[in-house]
């Protein structure tokens, strides 16, 4: 494992990220989620992310129908984004929004994209939305969607968006961290064997585990 990302929904992760970084040598990268906590689009929550070594910008997730998505702001936000060669993930947002935001991410020369868990109800994107989303931004498939007290997301559903999509476009994560599922590094254990039992082959998981995460991150 060459690098991990923690993230929050409501406190900035790249201070913590940098101290277990220092103190350790392992490449641990944070960011901030740009909810209520932290003023909603906050182009100066996303700055201070930067200056200290913060590696993705999650737009709203739990705040998402709280907060309107004034492209002005978010144009502000984008800049900074590019200027530190940063990532930016969708959270939480809707298919509609997420087209809108990927068009102008890409127009404004960022190329460091994630769809967050679009298979969620958080999301609902299907596989056509999938395929023209992927033109522009990896998706990112979480095992936690598969859990009994989230989606229960049927893995062969998730297997056969990976398939559909292709994995040369598709990233894994776990989104655990909650106190009634497994830690992180047992859980992406777990994934892997789910997966592989579906039918993905281990170059298939070598790409979506490895490659494209380290494309986005190094």
């Amino acid at each position: 494992m060459r690098a991990i990302v923690i993230k929050s929904h409501v406190e900035p992760t790249s201070g913590r990220a940098r101290i277990v970084r220092e103190a350790t040598g392992f490449n641990v990268f944070g960011g901030v989620c740009l909810n209520n906590s932290v003023g909603g689009l906050n182009q100066d929550a996303v700055k201070t992310a930067a200056s200290i070594g913060g590696k993705v910008i999650w737009l709203p997730t739990i705040s998402y129908a709280d907060i309107k998505l004034d492209y002005s702001v978010l144009e502000d936000i984008f800049t900074v984004i590019v200027e530190n060669d940063l990532v930016l993930a969708t959270g939480h947002l809707g298919v509609e929004d997420i087209f809108q935001v990927l068009d102008m991410a890409r127009s404004m020369g960022l190329e460091k994209l994630i769809v967050n868990h679009p298979l969620t109800r958080a999301v609902g994107a299907s596989i056509e939305e999938q395929k023209e989303m992927a033109r522009n931004a990896y998706m990112e498939h979480c095992y936690v969607a598969c859990m009994e007290k989230h989606d229960q997301l049927d893995l062969k559903v998730m297997t056969g968006a990976i398939k559909e999509v292709g994995a040369p476009r598709c990233i894994m994560a776990t989104d655990f961290g909650q106190y009634h599922n497994p830690y992180p590094t047992e859980g992406f254990k777990m994934y892997i064997k789910a997966l592989m039992d579906e039918g993905v082959s281990q170059k298939e998981i070598g790409v979506m585990g490895i490659t494209n995460p380290s494309k986005l991150l190094f």
